[in-house]
Formats: structure tokens, sequence, C-alpha cells
């Protein structure tokens, strides 16, 4: 992708292909065409022949044979003859990383501005409305219950009268001791638990406090990363905006259910596999460079070993922390590890590797996937201890007086701890699986792109009988939260998927193939579970991938910094338009995303699409 701020050097995965290594001391330097190699010198011309032409070569696609292919498919050559050491990691460091132009103290000035703006919209009002709204009926329980006695207990609320308007009250006599059936994992609620732990659990700020906090983070991280994914800060600048503004993701940020915790450790693990990456490139471009300096050419023909990669440890643990929230943070990980294993091949034979195929996922990928995939599934693990700690959570003593009774006991070569822990998954896993219960705002995945059919959190209106005009100026009011997305940014970021896809696919863009890899974890999924009650609000899960598809569309109209102003300028004032028009609409939309009392025909005036009535 080109940006407003990129240098006009290829993309390493963009190379021209050439066998392995290449004397003379420029033969890198042309970019145009593959380097000619040592192995064949060029042979004269032929003279013009008047006789029949041969036939095309057999087994050959799109008119190329399969030794062409062959050589299309081979490692980029690299220059060593006549070079230094220097020169030729300089060489290597052009193919596989993209330097950021411009002052790294202005991008963070920039990232905390834009991070006010999102951290004002998104703890301004947030204790409205004072009362309990949709799944917060669960999930914020659930927080004080974990509070008050480190497990899920179950609320006895049978035949009681208005049991939320009485926990918002600060009645808690509701609690028992007897543990809960719960279906998610408590990383999530112990997130909410930090603000009430913070304000105290009878303010309404305190439940939604760990979701704003959240939900700030996730646009100071997003900037950081579309930064380094398009080498810009504009444009990185731009995607944290675009998230700032976003309908859907501010209502998650605003209101205490667990989803907006799953995208924000995901966005974790992605920007640190990013991190993993260029650290990865410039280890590689070092070491390579010493054996080819050294020696002339690689003594392995896998090519040179990195080492340890810290950063995968770190998106190892913030994917077991997505699990622990919500077991969908699973198909992230198998989305990323693919990523991961993707570009250290890519990197292997940008350095011109041999076998860069059998580096790639080998060499590199085992280490890769023991780095990531183990250390997710023992922070999971690890996630669940207070559950084994207390005698008295749910199903903790299963294995020990149930199965101990059964006529055929499950699992008994299981220590009664793990066999617990494990019936209690199986019946988590089978009340996914069939969670089948008609809802008004359950929704196919296949129009979430478009957010076809919204999530209507809270709604309520006053007459004026009952005091509307004190309340908006008008006979009649209304105030509601509507989980639906900026329509700029989520009807613009469909279009810009087309792009990203040909991208992906016709250039081999890795920055393409990195926002696929957030769809395919978030989004891709949803559609073999289409046929449970699902929402819409679920998107919130891979929206900064949402945004930075537009974004990446965004840089496609700016066009490439090499190109003269005067013909980037139409393509800048069209961007700048989309991103205007992003957040007028925003304006328009905040009332019924902050659920702010507005006259009765201004709601009924965001209702006009036939497909959020």
């Amino acid at each position: 992708m080109r940006g407003a701020d990129d240098d006009a050097h290829a993309s390493a995965d963009d190379e021209a292909w050439a066998p392995q290594i290449v004397e003379g001391p420029d033969a890198a330097d042309r970019s145009d065409e593959p380097p000619p190699t040592v192995s064949e010198p060029a042979e004269p011309e032929a003279p013009p022949s008047r006789t029949k032409p041969p036939l095309p070569v057999r087994h050959s696609i799109k008119g190329q044979s399969w030794s062409e292919l062959r050589t299309r498919w081979s490692a980029p050559a690299v220059a060593v003859a006549g070079r230094s050491r220097e020169v030729i990691e300089s060489d290597l460091l052009s193919r596989l990383v993209r330097p950021i132009p411009g002052s790294r103290l202005t991008s963070w000035i920039v990232t905390l501005l834009i991070t006010g703006v999102a951290a004002a919209l998104r703890l301004l009002y947030l204790g409205r409305p004072g009362r309990i709204v949709f799944d917060e009926t669960y999930y914020v329980k659930q927080a004080y219950s974990l509070l008050a006695l480190g497990y899920e207990g179950d609320w006895i609320e049978e035949n009681e009268e208005q049991p939320n308007e009485r926990f918002a009250a600060g009645d808690y006599s509701m609690l028992s001791d007897e543990a809960d059936y719960i279906v998610h994992p408590s990383v999530g609620k112990w997130m909410i638990v930090a603000g009430l732990k913070l304000l105290g659990p009878n303010d309404p700020v305190s439940w939604r406090l760990g979701a704003a906090v959240a939900g700030t983070l996730m646009v100071l991280l997003l900037i950081r990363i579309a930064r380094r994914l398009f080498a810009s800060t504009v444009l990185g600048a731009t995607a944290g905006l675009l998230l700032a503004i976003d309908g859907n993701h501010l209502v998650m940020s605003r209101i205490s259910i667990l989803d907006i915790f799953l995208a924000f450790w995901a966005l974790v693990a992605f920007g640190a596999i990013l991190l993993d990456r260029e650290q990865y490139r410039r280890r590689l471009a070092a070491r390579a460079a010493a054996e080819l300096d050294e020696e002339g050419t690689y003594r392995d023909p896998w090519g040179p070993r990195v080492g340890p990669r810290p950063w995968l440890l770190v998106a190892g643990v913030a994917l077991g922390l997505a699990c622990g929230v919500k077991w969908s943070g699973l198909y992230f990980a198998a989305a990323f590890g693919l990523a991961v294993v993707a570009w250290t091949i890519s990197a292997r034979r940008a350095v011109g590797v041999r076998y860069w195929v059998g580096a790639g996922a080998l060499r590199d990928g085992v280490p890769a996937f023991l780095a990531m995939i183990p250390v997710a599934a023992a922070t999971y693990v690890l996630t669940w201890l207070p559950w084994w700690r207390n005698p008295d959570s749910y199903m903790r003593q299963w294995a020990a007086t149930t199965n101990a009774q059964a006529e055929v006991p499950e699992r008994p070569w299981m220590p009664d701890w793990l066999n617990s822990w494990w019936e209690y998954h199986l019946r988590m896993w089978d009340f996914h699986n069939n969670l089948t219960t008609e809802h008004t705002y359950q929704s196919h995945p296949i129009g979430w792109l478009i957010q076809w059919r919204p999530t209507s959190f809270a709604w309520r209106s006053v007459e004026e009988a009952d005091g509307a005009w004190q309340t908006c100026g008008a006979d009649r009011c209304a105030g509601a939260i509507l989980s639906v997305g900026n329509p700029v940014i989520w009807w613009g970021a469909a279009l810009a998927l087309l792009l990203v896809i040909w991208a992906a696919v016709r250039r081999r863009d890795w920055r393409a193939w990195a926002i696929l890899a957030g769809y395919a974890g978030g989004y891709l999924p949803w559609f073999a579970y289409a046929h449970r009650t699902i929402f819409t609000f679920y998107t919130v899960a891979f929206v900064p991938f949402v945004v930075l598809a537009l974004t990446y569309g965004l840089g496609e109209l700016i066009g490439s910094r090499a190109l003269p102003l005067r013909e980037r300028r139409p393509g800048i004032w069209a961007a700048t338009a989309v991103v205007v028009a992003a957040v007028l609409v925003s304006a328009f939309f905040w009332p019924i995303w902050t659920n702010q009392w507005v006259p009765y025909w201004f709601w009924r005036l965001h209702m006009l699409l036939p497909t959020w009535v």
C-alpha cells in the first residue's frame, strides 16, 4: 500500500525473484529486473530467423514454462562481492523493513491528542443511564459476585420486583452463596471488578470504567499499529480517529459487557506480532549480513538462526487472556499464528535463503508456534486459578461427588480438580453450540459488515405530562443506546475490503494480508455459528481491522509521497472528505450512542434507514 508518508523504495515482499547469490557491487540496486547470475552468463542475441517459430513450451501457466516459474519463485539475489557487511545489511533491511518517516516525538504528540479525544468521548456521561442495561444484568452482577465471594454466585431474583433497580440502588441482598452456572471465563469480569473496587459498586460509572479504559487504550494501540503498518503517521492518526468516533466501538466502550475486553486483548496480540515481525527481520538482516560477509554465502541452505522472539511471548499471553474473556479469542490465535509463519517464510525468501519455505515453516515456524500457542494455553489455564482455589465455585467438586457416585464415571483416570474443570468446559461448549433462543435483535453475520441489524441496548421515552419539556425541551423525549457503527466508516470499509482482498492476492501485499488476518479471526468463524443467537455488536472484536481496511483505501487515494503533489491533491481532498463526513455523522449519532435525551422527532430521524427500523 502507498500512503501519504511512504518512502519511494519497493516493498520487500514485492522484490523481483532471482537465483541465490549475485556477484557484483550494484546487482541488488536494480529493482526493475532480476539481477544476472554468475553461473549463466548472458549469451549474444541470435540474429532474426526466417524459419517457423517453435511451438510454445508445454506445462506452462499463462505463457510461463516451469523453469521460468521456478526462477520466479526462487529466493531473490543478494549482492556480496565488493560489499562491506554494513552495505549488505542495509540492502537486506531495505527488503525487509519499511522505515517510518517523520518525527517520533510528533507522532506521540498526535497519538496522545487523539487518545485524549477518545477518552473524553468514552468517559463523558459514562454513568448515564444510571441503571443496568442489556447484558450488564449478567456481567456487572457477576463481577460484583467475584469481588464479594471470589466466585460467581447465584442471584435469587425470582419473584423479586425490579431486581436491576435494586442492584443499582446498592441492594445486594439477592446474592446467594450458591455458585451460579456461568458460560464465559472470568477475565473480562475481573477487568470490570477493577472499576468496582476503585469507585465502589453503587456507582454506575464504576460498572463501566473498565470497558471505557479498555476502549480508550485500543485507540492508542491502533494509532501506533497503523503507523507501523502503513509507515505513515498521518494514516496512523487517521485510523485512531476513525476508531475513536465509531459508534459500535464507542457504545461497547460505555457498556459493561465482555466483547470490548476480547477486542482489547486481540488488538494487543496483533500489535505484538507486528513488533515481532520487525524485530525478527532486523535481527535476520544482521545475522545474514554477517554470514555473507564472512563466507560469501550462507553456511546453511536454511539460512541463519535468529534466536528468541520475546514479542511472540507477549502475543501468546494476550491471546490467552482473550480466550479467558470469550472462547472466540481462539480464532484470533489461529489467524495470527498463521500470519507469523507466513511472514517468517517471506523474510527468509527476501534474504536469499535457498530453502526458504522449509526454513520459515520449520526453523522459525516451530519455535514461533511454541512461543505463542503453548503460552496462550498456559495463560488461559492460569486464569482459572481463582476457580480452582475456591472450593465453592460452580462444579468445583463435581468429580469428587457426582462423578464418584456415577455407575460409569467420566474420565476416572484424571485428577478430580482437572476432571471437574474439564466437565465444566464440556458443558460450556454444549451451551454455546446450542443457544438458539429467538431474540428481537439477533442478526446473521452476512449483514455485519454494513451493520444491517444493530442492537438496541436501552430505550425510554417521556411524555409532556411526565416532564418531557424539562428533559429535552419538547413535548415528547426519547433516550436510547443503539449499538450501530458509523455508516461512513463501515460502508466505506466494506468497499475498501474489496481493494484489500485484491491487493493481498494480486500484489501479495503483506499489509493487506495482515488486515485480512483480523477479519479471519474475528468475523469469518461466526458463519459456522449462524444458527445460533448472535448479534451485530460482536463485530466490536474486529472493528480495528474494519478501520484499518478503510485506512488502507484512504492511503490508496492519497498516493505515495514520491508522486508530485499536484497528482496527489485530488486523492488527498477525497480522503479528507471521507474523514470529515465520518466526524459529522458521528456528531449526528452521538445522542443515541450515549443515551442523551432528545426530542422524539430527532430520535425518529435516526431511524429513517429501513435496516434500522
